[in-house]
């Protein structure tokens, strides 16, 4: 059963070796994700699983353990999905996911941890039944849910200014602040992906694992820097 769950954005920005010099334009979403984390810690999970979007090439389990890498940004970052060294493993970590592990990384993490990769064109539901199924996982269940608002708030956003982006991100972060499970389900699949908003399937994912369990959300950080909407909440 969902017993709690964080809701970060992904930006390989969040990682302020990638971001250099605008590093402390973050600085906020990262104390909001740190904080979102110990609501995790404080549940006491038998499992955290930290789903994120990926391509549909990448989709699919992440053992603990899995290695990631922020090398491609020309930095010697590597992360690790949870502190399990105990073998190699090939497949390595998407970047939504190696968001994930570096925040993880960065709460000093030591529970049982895995990874799931979320294809972003997954059908809402299809990602309600994913979500359930994780929330039958074990008997108390934690989520990292990584993943971005519209892409498209501002003329310099990576997707260029749409004006409906504004209002797809505010129902989005009303629903993940109000823990609004029937609003989640609700958000048009076509849209988000008009709107570049990667965060659409894991929220839906996040929305099936909550079916049930009546949490109550809270919204630590809603902004758009970059053009891009950043959203942190809690569920618990």
């Amino acid at each position: 059963m969902l017993v709690a769950a964080a809701v970060c954005p992904c930006p390989p920005l969040l990682v302020p070796e990638v971001a250099a010099g605008a590093a402390p334009e973050l600085d906020v979403a990262r104390t909001a994700c740190a904080d979102a984390l110990g609501v995790l810690a404080a549940a006491r999970p038998d499992l955290l699983v930290v789903v994120g979007p990926t391509g549909e090439s990448d989709s699919g389990p992440y053992a603990a353990g899995a290695p990631g890498s922020f090398r491609g940004f020309g930095v010697e970052v590597d992360v690790r999905l949870g502190d399990d060294r105990a073998q190699a493993l090939d497949r390595i970590l998407p970047l939504s996911l190696a968001v994930g592990a570096w925040l993880l990384d960065r709460a000093q993490w030591s529970g049982p941890v895995e990874g799931l990769g979320i294809s972003e064109d997954l059908s809402a539901e299809r990602c309600a039944e994913t979500g359930r199924e994780l929330g039958a996982r074990a008997g108390r269940v934690a989520l990292l849910v990584m993943g971005d608002g519209s892409a498209c708030r501002t003329l310099k956003a990576p997707g260029y200014l749409d004006e409906r982006a504004a209002d797809f991100d505010a129902r989005a972060a009303r629903a993940l602040g109000d823990a609004d499970v029937a609003a989640l389900k609700a958000l048009d699949e076509s849209l988000a992906y008009e709107l570049k908003a990667a965060g659409r399937a894991p929220w839906q994912v996040l929305a099936g694992a909550a079916e049930g369990a009546d949490p109550e959300g809270r919204l630590l950080y809603d902004d758009a820097p970059y053009g891009v909407g950043y959203f942190v909440a809690t569920w618990s």
